[in-house]
């Protein structure tokens, strides 16, 4: 069940794409690259502002990180979009707002959530299809069958 997946092309853009947009998140927390502080910095952080233990912060920073890489690869696509969708309805409850659209114009106080909506509908195609074409689930898929 881990790899099982379709060979079709909405598995595989999905899974593309929501690796490819949530990856950097990951990488601003695990490695402090494009604006991030890094792991121990994001921890400190998430448990100030939000009360948030620091080890449920670095299995954030790990679904994000390892899970987008993990979607990119199509190697266990349903567990690795499953955790993304954890997060997402995570950052909805912690860290948005009232407000559906983003704060682009820094016209309210904090960001609204269209953004993790649209990640958790692109992970749950990924959830109930699986990893799709041109995965490595797909491989594993055949050397098990």
């Amino acid at each position: 069940m881990l790899v099982k997946t379709e060979n079709d092309w909405p598995s595989f853009i999905a899974r593309i794409f929501l690796g490819l947009v949530i990856f950097p998140h990951g990488a601003q927390k695990i490695l402090g690259i494009w604006g991030g502080h890094g792991l121990q910095a994001m921890m400190d952080s998430f448990q100030a502002w939000f009360g948030i233990h620091p080890i449920v912060s670095a299995l954030v920073a790990f679904a994000e990180f390892f899970g987008s890489l993990g979607l990119i690869l199509g190697l266990f696509g349903r567990f690795m979009a499953g955790s993304i969708i954890l997060v997402m309805l995570g950052a909805i409850y912690y860290v948005v707002n009232d407000f559906f659209f983003m704060n682009w114009y820094s016209q309210q106080r904090g960001e609204g959530f269209e953004f993790h909506l649209l990640a958790i509908g692109l992970g749950l195609i990924v959830f109930i299809n699986g990893s799709g074409r041109y995965s490595v689930d797909s491989l594993l898929q055949k050397k098990m069958s």
